[in-house]
């Protein structure tokens, strides 16, 4: 029997509505501006810049931040028990709606105290009152999109048609296979694991819509390992409204709180190759040139020039590869498979013999055709190599390529695959029963030192959404080819 994505939705008045955008976002109903008054003196801020979900949480129940602990606002605790309670050693009588109206807007308990002088007082008119405590009465029933009963809502976007239609018939297979596991097993916190998945289309606004349909119609609690590119640049965009958490790829644009990336970004291993250029093949800082092929790539190319900057290198400008030969003791190279046998071929023409850096996971395709005079000046970033796995970590891999009829030479893309959802798994059993978006975003960000029997440990931290930093460089020798790793995996210094 279906299960219908509406039940346990809290259906909210428009005047619960209103409190909540208000307790989100320090926003009137009448879109006019309030203000909050901070600390012993008084100084006034507007509303939107320390609303009450920024102390109290989105669930109501309070984060630690700078030595404060912000009370949980269950309206049970707060207004629905008898006799006095205990608060930060105080007792005091329950609250009432003017009890509550005067600690919001005057910083003052129902017991006469005052409350931390860290707790804004806000300037609120009798409308926004009446709006913000309607939904605090409402608040401990409300739960994320995709939290049931019983199931737990994953989603994604796979590509059913187009090239990438088998990489994405791989990616749900593992999803589909560990889902399959994990409720075998019970699911987790009693619920079971529910996999929703969409065909993003061929283009962005298809994408967009199906992003759409998985979060307003499949109502899903977060995303897991979706291969949609043509979104990579809107993704953070639209997931930020609503707080989604993603594990999977990081989009190309840039950072997001809400977006965990298990394997390291390009960058990343980049700059492990750059500093196997700097200690084991004494590279001087004025010696290495970042190159791009395709405009898609000159972006993330300037992203690293600045990183190996930041790490003591001098690189010139970034250069577009245009299938001339170019000047440099190393070349830092960005694009596809292609791209890269062109670059070469154009170097050899030009009598040039640089260093060639890479990653594996751009170029590999066009290693066996480059000829012996780049053997052993050709260098590859791997997140991961054949050292990294444990029996078990083989042997769970080997299952699961057996169970799903999938090919070893893929492993690559199921190991990306089967790590996301190792860490996003982890992260649900830690936050119990009770789940929420921000839950889910603070466990993972929490989450250190996580074997996958297939990689080095995973772990995120505050501010850090790749669970490697790093990558093992491997030199190749031709023809062959035959790799060699020379320089083991060891995080990069993160950026000043």
């Amino acid at each position: 029997m279906a299960t219908s994505t509406s039940a346990l939705a809290l259906d909210l008045t428009d005047h619960e509505q209103a409190g909540k955008r208000l307790y989100r976002e320090g926003v009137s109903s009448s879109d006019a501006q309030l203000q909050a008054r901070v600390g012993a003196s008084d100084i006034t801020v507007p509303a939107s810049v320390l609303p009450c979900a920024s102390c109290h949480g989105n669930d109501g129940r309070g984060r630690a931040e700078g030595g404060v602990r912000p009370p949980g606002l269950d309206w049970q605790r707060l207004a629905l028990g008898q006799g006095p309670r205990e608060a930060n050693g105080r007792r005091y009588p329950a609250y009432t709606d003017s009890s509550l109206a005067r600690a919001i807007q005057q910083g003052i308990d129902p017991a006469g105290n005052r409350l931390d002088p860290a707790m804004p007082r806000f300037e609120l008119t009798l409308a926004d009152q009446r709006n913000l405590t309607a939904y605090l009465k409402r608040l401990a029933d409300e739960r994320d999109p995709g939290v049931e009963e019983g199931v737990l809502r994953l989603g994604t976007l796979l590509p059913a048609s187009g090239p990438l239609a088998e990489a994405g018939q791989v990616v749900r297979a593992v999803l589909e296979d560990g889902v399959g596991q994990l409720n075998q097993q019970g699911g987790i916190h009693g619920r079971r694991l529910e996999l929703v998945v969409l065909d993003p289309g061929s283009d962005p606004v298809s994408a967009e819509r199906a992003l759409q349909q998985l979060l307003e119609q499949k109502r899903v609690f977060a995303l897991i390992a979706p291969l949609a590119p043509m979104l990579d640049q809107r993704l953070t965009t639209l997931l930020a409204p609503q707080n989604v958490p993603m594990v999977g790829s990081t989009p190309r644009s840039g950072g997001s709180a809400q977006v965990f990336d298990p394997l390291p970004g390009l960058p990343e291993q980049l700059l492990s190759l750059a500093e196997h250029a700097r200690v084991a093949l004494g590279l001087a800082p004025d010696e290495l040139r970042v190159v791009y092929a395709g405009n898609e790539h000159a972006a993330l190319a300037e992203q690293v020039r600045e990183r190996l900057r930041q790490q003591g290198w001098a690189p010139p400008a970034i250069q577009a590869f245009d299938g001339q030969a170019v000047d440099g003791q190393g070349i830092v190279f960005l694009g596809r498979a292609q791209a890269f046998a062109e670059l070469a071929a154009a170097l050899q023409v030009a009598g040039r013999e640089p260093y060639l850096f890479a990653a594996s996971s751009q170029v590999a395709g066009a290693v066996a055709r480059l000829p012996a005079q780049w053997s052993q000046r050709l260098f590859l970033a791997y997140p991961y190599v054949p050292e990294d796995w444990t029996e078990q970590g083989l042997a769970a891999l080997a299952g699961l390529q057996q169970r799903q009829g999938l090919d070893p030479r893929q492993a690559s893309l199921q190991v990306n695959t089967l790590c996301a959802l190792r860490l996003l798994s982890e992260a649900l059993k830690q936050i119990g029963r009770d789940a929420s978006r921000e839950q889910l975003i603070a466990a993972l960000e929490g989450l250190h030192d996580v074997p996958t029997g297939l990689t080095p440990a995973l772990g995120f931290g505050p501010g850090r959404r790749q669970g490697m930093a790093g990558a093992h460089v491997v030199a190749v020798a031709l023809p062959g080819p035959r790799f060699t790793s020379v320089s083991p995996y060891r995080p990069v210094p993160a950026s000043p």
